[in-house]
């Protein structure tokens, strides 16, 4: 009887890819049974027993009398053809060692395990006799994770509880105990429940989505929608169209605190939740998410950038909300943009891709005008909602005592919004109380000790921090230069500054602070932001966190701090971002039946960024940032790769870095140019000196192929690390 195609039978000779060094498919021999192409197995590795994925015939170049079996194949749904092709494809467009892109494929714990049982928790019906400040904890953390439910251990540890405050509350039935398998599949989503009432330009933009998913193939659509203009119940309806047509979606956001209120809508148009996948989800949900993902035992799952390396089974929908978003780019590791390998994925399942933006990236924007991507336009807010007035403070005629950045007009906007009982959102780009400590006595500037960067005052925590590698440190009593004391003090605002600032000025008001670094988990976070779209705060202080997505209906007025501090340095997304970033934010205000306002607080009135802000005539600012980007013949018309060089041992970095820029033969033959080598911006990092080159060419240069030729001889200590970025969004 013939052997069905990709099946290998005891004893033949097959490929494994594991995710350990040495980084390439290495030959085992099928185990008892057989196994297919793309089945999970486990292999013996040295002395260690690993997992692989059986990546096509052997090569055949190693005696098979010295090859080792397969220990098993493992109870998992095989990786698809696809799936091994979205890996390899990424994988060289990145120049990541497959190993490394297998790794970001199977991050979920245990998957080698057997099928077995496990006990989770839920809220119970009964009410306990008594309340504690733990019990309340517990009951609070069952109820975040909902129907899902939740381990015992998972559940102690988010409640900061022992076991016996969890057991106590399920003698009482405060709490249900269930066993149950550890891995079964989510309910079943209604995709023929209603949705809410479109408007006109909904309906025609949430019906070419339709279309699109029902073709089954592949196409990329840009789905532009000022902020307020329900682009989220759009793309739904694509979702819709996608579980009707029996195939998965995925939708990716930016921020893990965008989860909970994109998860309650999901919930409220489909009729259950959906899982997630993003660093606060337990490491039992991951497991389960993983494994019914590649069994179809999940019909959507909403998740950050790393979702998208899932083994969906069908997968006929990505979503990218806030294309736009910088998040979506790796910046270590794997450096990728989940952004463009949603594209490449979708390209090779036949799925659609819609990216969502009130301000897309000019790299979508461009695909756009090309042709390359369909667009779609919403151009006014749902319902009685208008878009906000824009208006610049100009800070040069506002007089401000030293050590105050909330100006005189703003804060009569402010005392006007607090006496009609309506929120405002003072924005600040820059955590922590103060991003600069100097010594009075002697001008000594606290920095890092790993890293030349300035430490960030967090008074909140009592605490310096880097923001570059995390180290933190108390606060010191004296000059770490020169020993004197009480002679330390903060310079320039932060969020947790102007904190402080606000409720000095504002007694009266409920001031709360949004920054990630204050909150201890995502939960907490999520919990935060529904409490102030519940109308539990009056002046909320925020960084770019609060402009991703986020709705408070009483909102009405914004105030941005500092505009001119994106527009400093010589990145080249300056503009862009800068742009981006206060659009989105000024969108905070007036989603309500309340009109809104954003006050732009900036000594440049007159620059063209802020000139477009504040008219709003965004097709202009594209197409004039697009002409700059095409005169400099830089992405999305030209071709850019960073190569980051460090080494505890500054010499090394740079002797390797010259030596790379006088032999760059295979770039320049393919019509690429070097600069540098050069210290990177922020020079050392954990202890490292970082040396960086730029490698630029024209759009149609591959420059994958002459990069590797070029850095494959290079061979430093084994302290010395090399990293390629692909289409770099940083230069720091």
């Amino acid at each position: 009887m013939a052997k069905a195609p990709g099946f290998f039978a005891e004893g033949e000779r097959v490929g494994v890819l594991t995710a350990q060094p040495p980084g390439r498919v290495l030959d085992y021999l099928a185990p008892e049974g057989g196994c297919q192409d793309g089945a999970f197995v486990e292999v013996p590795l040295g002395p260690r027993k690993v997992l692989g994925v059986v990546w096509g015939a052997g090569e055949g170049d190693f005696d098979a009398a010295r090859l080792r079996a397969v220990n098993r194949v493992l109870d998992l749904a095989p990786m698809r053809e696809e799936m091994q092709a979205f890996l390899t494809r990424a994988g060289a467009y990145t120049l990541t060692p497959l190993s490394a892109m297998l790794r970001l494929a199977t991050r979920a714990p245990g998957l080698g395990d057997p099928p077995s049982m496990r006990k989770l928790y839920r809220p119970g019906d009964g009410q306990p006799a008594r309340m504690t400040d733990a019990r309340r904890r517990v009951l609070a953390a069952a109820a975040a994770f909902g129907g899902l439910g939740v381990t015992l251990r998972e559940l102690c540890d988010e409640a900061g509880v022992s076991a016996s405050v969890v057991k106590g509350l399920v003698r009482e039935s405060a709490l249900s105990e269930e066993d149950t398998p550890r891995d079964i599949a989510y309910p079943r989503l209604d995709p023929e429940s209603a949705g809410i009432a479109l408007t006109d330009d909904q309906r025609a933009a949430a019906e070419a989505l339709r279309a699109a998913v029902r073709t089954r193939a592949y196409g990329t659509t840009l789905l532009r929608g000022v902020t307020g203009s329900g682009k989220t119940e759009v793309y739904l309806e694509a979702v819709a169209e996608t579980l009707a047509r029996g195939r998965q979606a995925l939708v990716l956001l930016p921020e893990i605190a965008l989860t909970a209120e994109f998860t309650a809508r999901i919930e409220a148009r489909f009729g259950t939740r959906v899982p997630e996948w993003h660093s606060g989800v337990t490491m039992t949900e991951r497991r389960r998410l993983w494994k019914m993902a590649g069994q179809g035992g999940c019909q959507v799952v909403v998740g950050a950038r790393s979702a998208l390396f899932l083994p969906f089974r069908d997968l006929g929908l990505i979503v990218v909300d806030e294309e736009h978003d910088s998040a979506y780019k790796q910046e270590d590791g794997v450096l990728y943009n989940a952004r463009d390998m949603a594209v490449l994925r979708a390209s090779l399942c036949g799925a659609q891709v819609v990216l969502a933006s009130a301000t897309p990236s000019l790299e979508s924007w461009a695909n756009a005008e090309a042709g390359k991507y369909a667009r779609l336009d919403l151009v006014a807010r749902v319902g009685a909602a208008l878009l906000p007035e824009m208006c610049a403070i100009d800070m040069r005629t506002e007089t401000l005592p030293p050590g105050r950045w909330i100006s005189p007009s703003l804060q009569s906007a402010i005392r006007a919004r607090l006496a009609l009982g309506e929120q405002s959102l003072l924005f600040l780009n820059r955590r922590g109380y103060a991003p600069v400590t100097v010594c009075r006595a002697c001008g000594h500037q606290i920095g890092c000790a790993h890293c030349d960067a300035r430490m960030v005052e967090h008074r909140f925590l009592n605490r310096l921090m880097c923001h570059q590698c995390g180290e933190s440190v108390p606060i010191p009593p004296a000059c770490p230069a020169c020993g004197a004391e009480g002679r330390l003090a903060a310079v320039g605002p932060g969020v947790e500054r102007l904190a402080d600032e606000a409720a000095a000025l504002f007694p009266e008001a409920r001031v709360v602070a949004l920054s990630s670094d204050l909150f201890g988990s995502a939960r907490a976070l999520k919990e935060q932001i529904a409490g102030i779209a519940a109308g539990g705060a009056d002046i909320v202080i925020g960084t770019q966190l609060v402009a991703k997505g986020h709705n408070f209906p009483n909102l009405t007025l914004v105030g941005v701090i500092d505009a001119d501090l994106g527009l400093q340095g010589s990145d080249l997304r300056a503009a862009e971002r800068s742009f981006q970033l206060i659009r989105q934010v000024a969108g905070r205000a007036g989603r309500g039946e309340k009109p809104g306002t954003a006050l732009v607080q900036t000594h440049q009135p007159e620059h063209p960024v802020i000139r477009a802000i504040l008219s709003g005539d965004e097709e202009g600012f594209w197409r004039t940032e697009a002409e700059e980007r095409r005169r400099a013949g830089v992405p999305p018309y030209g071709r850019l790769a960073g190569i980051v060089l460090s080494s505890p041992d500054l010499q090394e970095a740079f002797d390797i870095g010259t030596r790379l820029a006088r032999n760059a033969a295979p770039l320049t033959s393919a019509g690429a140019r070097v600069y540098g080598p050069a210290p990177a911006p922020i020079a050392r990092v954990r202890g490292r000196h970082r040396v960086r080159l730029l490698v630029k060419a024209p759009k149609g240069v591959a420059l994958q192929g002459p990069i590797a030729e070029w850095i494959a001889p290079v061979r430093g200590s084994s302290r010395f690390r090399l990293s390629v970025d692909i289409d770099p969004q940083s230069f720091f």
